[in-house]
């Protein structure tokens, strides 16, 4: 694929705004003793339970991290590990109740964070971009690395 002047400008746009909500999600995390990537694990988890190797998978995490992730939350009352009702071979991670409300109040304070840039746009412009990222972001894209490939312009 080749892309067209739209795509750059897409794709430089979708960058810039990755880099400005990570930033925010970093500092945020800081300030409740996470790393971005835990942050991650408990925002993923909010509403679904998932099989310990899905979720190191859907992270791009080997196995031991990601249970070294899920060992370190475990202590700190936020994540428990259980087992799988169709599979009682599998184990699933499930968010706690504390880790829920931790959750939820870094879910504000990041809505608050970003309210300078969200609310540049009416509300009708928020829920028109809201539906234009959708198609983009469902189903996530895979953290699993790609192939090598020639850089651009070689052949």
């Amino acid at each position: 694929m080749v892309p067209d002047d739209s795509t750059d400008a897409l794709v430089d746009g979708l960058v810039r705004s990755a880099f400005q909500v990570m930033g925010v999600l970093t500092r945020i995390g800081a300030e409740h003793d996470l790393s971005l990537t835990q942050l991650r694990v408990l925002g993923i988890l909010r509403d679904r339970r998932l099989r310990m190797s899905d979720l190191a998978a859907f992270l791009g995490l080997d196995k031991s991290t990601m249970s070294g992730l899920i060992s370190r939350a475990e202590r700190r009352g936020l994540l428990t590990r259980g087992t799988s009702p169709e599979d009682k071979r599998a184990v699933v991670v499930l968010i706690t109740d504390a880790g829920r409300e931790l959750t939820q109040r870094m879910y504000e304070e990041g809505m608050e964070a970003l309210a300078p840039a969200t609310d540049r746009l009416d509300p009708e412009q928020r829920q028109q971009l809201a539906q234009l990222l959708e198609p983009l972001l469902s189903p996530p894209l895979s953290a699993t690395p790609r192939p090598e490939r020639p850089a651009r312009g070689t052949p």
